[in-house]
């Protein structure tokens, strides 16, 4: 039997299917794998905000279709792509090793970091980035890695002074050795909280595909796991998803969890952030949500969804 693998079909998605089949391989001797891509509506999209066109799932849910559909067997995403609640039937059947959790400020080389123009499409980099750089211009581009990167280099309107991805993305894509014109400045996860689940990775398979969750096992990182489950039950108590300014990050110790994580009003006035330690997943992200809601985000975020 082959196993299917489903994807995005941008040049970062590709590396991350192939180290996944990669991986399986290592594993798992003589496993054929086959991968298999689709084009989601969030790479249709390109010109809004993905706060404008329904937030999270975008990048995914062309691929749930097709694993509830038995066309693949699983489907590799980028956590942080991925809405907190799943489609029924279907479950997240591994969490492998994580790679930098931290953000990256991308410039042309030699400049003074008091950027005036700023690319992100990401409503928590607007956030931090204008708590940062009181009054820049923030323009929401969108695209591949190479495509927001090349924004450096544009005349015009279209220039920008840095670009803000995640420094996961960079590593993965062989940055910064092949991009010597291009400066990469990572930025401190303790100030600058990264996204829910940025870094990691997400494979997806049917709840009852038993062989195919026995073949995932091998990838599966429990510590990892029980981190990035501690940032979606944040993420899912605070009701987050790209239309609200929300981070966070969780690390672990001998099996402590700390969890670390913002609520943050758009325009940068107001950053408000709670760190909390714990051992079970689902009570320290709900404990540092309700912290943090009791501490101002509920007005926060009340404000920013137009609510009554």
């Amino acid at each position: 039997m082959t196993l299917r693998i489903g994807t995005r079909g941008s040049a970062l998605a590709l590396w991350q299917a192939n180290h996944v089949a990669s991986r399986l391989a290592e594993a798992h001797p003589g496993l054929e794998t086959e991968i298999v891509t689709f084009k989601t509506t969030g790479d249709h999209i390109l010109d809004r905000p993905l706060a404008e066109i329904g937030g999270k799932g975008l990048f995914t849910k062309e691929l749930e279709v097709a694993l509830a559909d038995g066309e693949i067997e699983i489907a590799v995403h980028s956590l942080k792509d991925m809405p907190t609640a799943l489609p029924e039937g279907l479950v997240l059947g591994a969490i492998p090793n994580r790679a930098d959790v931290r953000d990256c400020v991308l410039s042309r080389p030699g400049e003074p970091m008091e950027p005036t123009r700023v690319g992100t499409a990401s409503l928590r980099r607007a956030s931090l980035a204008l708590r940062r750089w009181p009054g820049c211009e923030l323009e929401p581009i969108r695209g591949n890695v190479q495509t927001r990167m090349n924004r450096l280099f544009d005349t015009g309107e279209r220039r920008m002074d840095v670009v803000i991805l995640a420094m996961a993305g960079m590593l993965r894509m062989g940055y910064p050795e092949q991009r010597p014109d291009v400066s990469f400045l990572p930025l401190n996860p303790e100030q600058w909280i990264p996204a829910v689940g940025q870094g990691a990775l997400a494979i997806e398979c049917r709840e009852d595909d038993t062989g195919t969750l026995d073949t995932l096992a091998a990838l599966h990182n429990p510590v990892v796991a029980a981190c990035t489950q501690a940032e979606r039950h944040f993420l899912r108590s605070v009701e987050g998803d790209c239309r609200v300014p929300v981070g966070a990050n969780a690390t672990a110790d001998q099996g402590r969890l700390r969890l670390r994580a913002f609520i943050g009003a758009t325009d940068g006035s107001e950053i408000l952030v709670e760190t909390a330690f714990g051992e079970d997943p689902e009570e320290l992200g709900c404990l540092v949500a309700q912290r943090l809601l009791d501490a101002g985000g509920a007005e926060i975020l009340r404000a920013l969804r137009g609510d009554a």
